[in-house]
């Protein structure tokens, strides 16, 4: 496997396009089970036959391990969401509909969302005091357990459009099944942390299409803005910690 553009490079791995596909190149501390969790979780959802990459192998390279799934031409969403500002609108409603069709799928075998947001959230023992995680935990416990596909980091970067306007949903590291709401919740927050009113445009638009209460999706924030903190590299901590106020949205 030829290994020489880098197309994406983050802390913790290097994403290749070569001759297989897409190739993503994890650093050797990244997790063993991590990135055959990540295959699974595709695996998974490939099985449900949303328009997704397939995964192709799982490998180890010079000592680290590979993810080689399939190639996509096109543009994210995001780019051209930034190309053609006027479209912004007709973008989102793609978006949002495309995410809806997420939720519309099972996966009986992914694993549990409010399982794995309840063991992020007690592992911030230095970041977030007892009472807070309690309260947290409390609400988590409290909301609804659903089974729908969710991503868990559905944002436009991850929705390639291909020439003929086919829309391909890519990065399943983090898909869980669980409640919808909760996957709207940490999208809101992934658009709310580079443009308020672009998260709000969003926000608007899910709770329409989906006929869910605004209010609904807004418990979930804190939960979920909680839970980021547990992942390194992926959020500023100074924005997620003004979400966790569980108060806010009672």
């Amino acid at each position: 496997m030829k290994l020489d553009n880098v197309i994406v490079e983050r802390p913790y791995k290097k994403v290749y396009r070569c001759e297989e596909g897409i190739a993503k190149v994890f650093e050797p501390t990244h997790p063993k089970e991590d990135v055959f969790n990540e295959a699974l979780n595709q695996a998974r959802v490939e099985a449900t036959g949303l328009n997704i990459p397939k995964v192709k192998s799982v490998n180890e390279i010079d000592g680290k391990w590979a993810l080689v799934i399939e190639y996509k031409e096109g543009k994210t969403l995001e780019e051209l969401m930034a190309e053609h500002p006027e479209k912004v609108d007709e973008y989102m409603e793609q978006f949002v509909d495309l995410q809806l069709e997420i939720h519309s799928k099972t996966a009986p075998l992914l694993g549990k969302l409010k399982d794995k947001l309840a063991r992020q959230i007690n592992s911030l023992k230095d970041v977030v005091d007892a009472t807070t995680r309690y309260e947290l935990l409390t609400r988590l416990d409290s909301m609804p357990k659903h089974h729908k596909v969710c991503h868990g980091d559905y944002n436009p970067s991850n929705v390639i459009v291909g020439e003929d306007g086919s829309l391909h949903i890519v990065d399943w590291a983090h898909a869980t099944q669980g409640n919808a709401s909760a996957d709207a919740a940490m999208t809101y927050l992934l658009f709310a942390l580079k443009d308020q009113k672009i998260a709000d445009k969003y926000m608007n638009l899910f709770c329409k299409k989906s006929d869910t209460a605004k209010q609904y999706v807004q418990q979930w924030l804190p939960i979920v803005a909680a839970a980021q903190l547990a992942k390194e590299h992926v959020m500023e901590k100074e924005f997620l910690m003004k979400w966790i106020d569980i108060f806010d949205y009672q």
